[in-house]
């Protein structure tokens, strides 16, 4: 029975609480200025545009979770989306709230610092070491500047940050149903890391592995039942595995639910997936014929013509006699693929055994493994092939628009039709929706695009060749049937002036989102743009010694500035801490080996743990950019040196602890700790002009600050 008064009790770290407003403050005051577009918000800013207007867009550089946030806060302040990003240092207007763009990325920035205080305890070290920890990402110039604009590393570092402290949670939880929600929160944070950049892999990969050795010590544990450990199994296997697979799915279909309009990526995308979006390729195919039949008007469609689509074409231009190296060709019309719409493209389905080039009523539709011809609708040509070697491919066969010159040649312009994703033997044909390969009856090579530009002779379009179906690549021989109409015109003159005005039948055409999704995943991962080398662009190595800054804002008529630059005293640190790390796991392990335990198995596996997520976090986080052929910024260490931060005040406690058995030794090492976190502090204050924008510097107080001659503060001399 309930007894009055009901007392709440509860207990509030105040240290905890202290970190976390100096880290609001230090984030989001004077969130709004510069009233400016900073640095890569001129790239980021695109796509946020794009969100408001739902138009469709492809970002190589990751999935879409991280726009989809950026996006939120855009409309949570009631942007439209029109505004032009297209410099760096245009102001913003003042209809445009620039606090709600930057709020989510600066909200995220802050909500590191505590999580980075309680990731502290979680592996077991005080709060000293924690408020240590939190201190360092606190005063860190270099995190708070990309934390207070329109960016992405502060949402992934806040995520991976979430997805460690919860698994530790999880593992240092007393044996309760609830300890299992932080397992789920672990798993969905995994998937939000992982959502934003590509880069989260790693970072889930660790954890992973980290839960997996935790996983195996269970399994070894005979002190719990055999029903325990596979239910605890089981958790794992569904919170760490599952459950991100289906939130990273479930981001994308946000992201194409969204965005059902038709945009400038839309080429990117196959003809399906392009029909599916509303306006651009929509408009064009909506109410053609489904089913492809004798007599049907299409153009083709190179599968393989990424990112640049391209079209089989043809035109009244013949291969030379003779190409520059002095082979010979059979001088017939020239086959090539044409990246641009055109009435050249179109090409007409024929039966062999009829003279027709007409749709019958009712329609005949072409099916898996018919033999068909294919006419060129505006030169009534023959698509042939034969065995004369293809002009810049001379291993595969030359294809042509067939012409009789009485020189003994034959037509060869039979195809077979190969549908090879069919879901029965005999499926028809389909527009859009079915991928097919033309298999040469005569010599059994397929028509495929061989990617290489002709000379000026071809005007500079693609070589299209025949080639045998063993020597080619399976995914550079699909043609898909993008336009498509039925002909109604059997006289070339009235067939040429339909080819210019399409008719249609209203037919309803849908493609699945599981479709898409692995369309889009599958374009993310393999569609690179071209990178071009950058002012800032810097190797992972000159980050590690801060050899390099970025100018992310310059004022137009001041020395008003704002730069990404490391607090150069907790740059150091970290680095010092990393080698003592490995110095010291080495002495251990050295020793350890020889049988001589100078800490306890418990102090030990707590050693590990921290290797584990700190020295290991800055590991998958750097090393790949060291195997990676891309153009490399600053912030993308940012992630690799939160780990780092961790490290340096969890070592000094180590040692204090349990290195350090002379009262004088400690205390000289608390001395040189307070000493340098005050360091930490005046770099900080030193930096913050570069790191806010304000107050304006004058070119001898610039002068100054350039530590290193390679940092590239810009001034300004009166």
């Amino acid at each position: 029975m309930l007894q009055f008064p009901l007392v709440v009790t509860t207990q509030v770290d105040l240290v905890l609480v202290l970190v976390s407003l100096l880290a609001l403050w230090t984030r989001l005051s004077n969130l709004s200025y510069p009233n400016a577009v900073v640095f890569d918000e001129v790239y980021y800013g695109q796509f946020v545009s794009l969100y408001m207007k739902r138009v469709f867009f492809i970002d190589d550089s990751g999935p879409p979770l991280g726009h989809t946030i950026l996006a939120l806060g855009a409309y949570l302040g009631g942007f439209d989306g029109n505004f032009v990003w297209n410099r760096i240092g245009a102001e913003y207007p003042s209809s445009l709230s620039v606090w709600s763009l930057r709020f989510l990325p600066a909200l995220c920035g802050a909500l590191c610092v505590p999580l980075v205080y309680l990731l502290t305890l979680e592996l077991k070290f005080s709060h000293l070491s924690a408020l240590g920890a939190s201190a360092l990402l606190l005063l860190d110039n270099s995190l708070i500047v990309q934390s207070r604009f329109m960016l992405l590393e502060s949402l992934l570092i806040f995520f991976v940050l979430l997805a460690f402290f919860s698994y530790l949670r999880f593992h240092n939880s007393s044996h309760s149903c609830f300890r299992y929600c932080w397992l789920l929160l672990s798993g969905a944070a995994c998937a939000a890391a992982v959502g934003v950049k590509y880069m989260g892999v790693f970072s889930y990969l660790l954890l992973v592995g980290v839960a997996s050795l935790h996983t195996w010590h269970l399994i070894g544990d005979q002190a719990v039942s055999h029903r325990s450990v596979c239910v605890q199994c089981v958790c794992r296997i569904v919170c760490l595995l599952v459950v991100p697979v289906l939130l990273y799915v479930f981001w994308f279909y946000i992201h194409l639910t969204l965005l059902d309009r038709s945009g400038p990526h839309d080429q990117l995308m196959s003809p399906a997936f392009q029909a599916s979006l509303e306006g651009g390729l929509s408009r064009i195919t909506r109410g053609q014929p489904l089913e492809v039949a004798y007599g049907s008007q299409v153009t083709l469609r190179s599968s393989v013509s990424q990112p640049i689509p391209c079209w089989l074409h043809s035109h009244k231009a013949n291969y030379p006699i003779r190409y520059e190296n002095g082979r010979g060709s059979s001088h017939q019309q020239q086959v090539t693929c044409y990246p641009f719409k055109d009435v050249n493209n179109w090409w007409i389905i024929k039966d062999p055994d009829r003279q027709e080039l007409v749709v019958g009523n009712p329609p005949r539709p072409v099916r898996h493994g018919d033999v068909i011809q294919l006419v060129h609708g505006m030169t009534s040509r023959f698509l042939n092939s034969h065995d004369v070697a293809a002009p810049m491919s001379p291993h595969s066969q030359e294809v042509t628009g067939y012409i009789d010159f009485n020189v003994s040649m034959a037509a060869q312009n039979l195809w077979r039709v190969n549908i090879p994703h069919r879901e029965a033997e005999s499926e028809s044909w389909k527009t859009i929706l079915s991928e097919v390969r033309f298999v040469h009856v005569n010599t059994s090579a397929v028509l495929k695009l061989s990617g290489v530009s002709l000379p000026d002779w071809g005007f500079r379009q693609l070589e299209v060749v025949g080639e045998k179906l063993f020597q080619a690549h399976s995914s550079s021989l699909g043609w898909t049937v993008e336009e498509h109409r039925y002909g109604t015109s059997q006289e070339q003159r009235e067939r040429e002036a339909e080819l210019h005005s399409p008719t249609h039948i209203d037919v309803e055409r849908k493609i699945s989102f599981w479709a898409k999704f692995l369309e889009l995943q599958w374009k993310m991962l393999t569609v690179k743009q071209e990178d071009s080398e950058h002012k800032y662009s810097s190797s992972p190595l000159e980050w590690v010694t801060m050899e390099t800054s970025i100018a992310y804002w310059l004022h137009s008529s001041t020395n008003a500035q704002i730069h990404l630059i490391g607090n150069p005293v907790s740059w150091g640190v970290a680095i010092l801490s990393l080698l003592a790390y490995q110095l010291l796991a080495a002495i251990y392990l050295v020793r350890r080996r020889r049988g001589f335990k100078d800490i306890s198995d418990g102090v030990w596996a707590q050693f590990v743990c921290v290797g584990f997520v700190c020295v290991g976090g800055w590991v998958v986080n750097l090393v790949p950019f060291l195997l990676m052929e891309k153009t490399l910024f600053l912030y993308h260490y940012l992630p690799a040196l939160s780990y780092l931060h961790l490290l340096s005040p969890v070592l000094l406690e180590h040692a204090h602890t349990h290195l350090l058995s002379k009262t004088t030794h400690r205390r000289a090492l608390c001395v040189c700790a307070w000493i340098v976190l005050s360091s930490v502090f005046l770099s900080y204050r030193t930096f913050c002009p570069l790191t806010y924008g304000t107050p304006e510097l004058s070119a001898n107080q610039l002068q100054a600050l350039k530590w290193r001659d390679s940092w590239g503060i810009l001034y300004r001399c009166r």
